[in-house]
């Protein structure tokens, strides 16, 4: 189905990545030389998404900063003959970035982010969601965004499952679908011998404009905690609605912990040198 926006929800103090958080936000830690969600976006560009909403914590600038324009810097490379450098530093072209605030000391949750952008949407759009500080890698070029969309019914909402070994399954929430590959609902963490699957789910969808206003809606409720994406798409699935579940084809690379971050610049590096 054609789609054309995507939410990058980015907030949060990225608390399992301190101290270095503290200078450098989560999704600008670099896999290589770019930064986790470059991986995101290209991956959504490859896919025809012409319009991304990041949804940035109050007082972030390195995003706008890292996809906008940089005078001084290109002032400086053509004075130093580095004019060969000049590709790496240009703002992408055929996209437009919109930059939406949480407040750092409002609701939260998966949630949140999706319920801030959904005012900005026309009747009846659909949209991607994809977090930004993991990303599925194809070594190949390929774009998972692409794929996902292409198996989304129309009008439809779907969300990608990451199969990985059964022995790992008590770590993560696990999806459990029908026959026909249907969300039914999220196992947290099972047992191995209890786990409905072996796909997990990574907050990787496609919304449409009915799901859409569902989130937006919990998300005006006053709650004590966070507010989960889950509440409100388990609430749809029990009102009648239907969710694809798409398993994904590319590598899962997760830089929210230490291990997993080194983990994705190994696998990333390795791909680019060909090894």
């Amino acid at each position: 189905m054609t789609i054309t926006k995507a939410i990058i929800p980015v907030a949060g103090w990225g608390t399992r990545r301190l101290p270095i958080t503290k200078a450098i936000e989560k999704c600008m830690l670099p896999i290589g030389n770019r930064p986790i969600v470059d991986y995101v976006v290209q991956d959504c560009l490859a896919a025809g998404i012409t319009d991304i909403y990041f949804v940035v914590s109050e007082g972030s600038t390195q995003l706008e900063a890292y996809y906008g324009d940089n005078a001084e810097l290109t002032t400086y490379l053509i004075a130093n003959n580095k004019e060969g450098l000049l590709p790496l530093i240009q703002p992408i072209r055929g996209v437009n970035f919109h930059y939406v605030t949480q407040p750092n000391n409002g609701k939260y949750g998966t949630a949140v982010p999706i319920s801030l952008v959904a005012p900005q949407l026309e009747h009846g759009e659909s949209v991607v969601v994809l977090m930004g500080d993991d990303f599925i890698f194809n070594a190949d070029g390929s774009s998972e965004v692409a794929r996902l969309l292409a198996a989304t019914p129309e009008n439809g909402n779907a969300m990608l499952g990451v199969n990985i070994p059964r022995e790992q399954v008590s770590r993560y929430g696990v999806v459990d679908l029908d026959v026909n590959h249907n969300f039914v609902r999220i196992v947290e963490k099972p047992p191995v011998d209890k786990a409905p699957s072996t796909l997990i789910n990574v907050s990787k969808y496609v919304l449409n404009y009915d799901l859409l206003t569902a989130i937006a809606s919990y998300s005006e409720i006053v709650l004590s905690g966070e507010y989960y994406v889950t509440e409100p798409i388990n609430q749809y699935i029990d009102n009648g609605g239907s969710i694809k579940v798409v398993e994904a084809t590319g590598q899962y690379l997760d830089g929210g912990s230490l291990e997993g971050w080194l983990y994705a610049n190994n696998v990333v590096h390795r791909a680019q040198s060909g090894q």
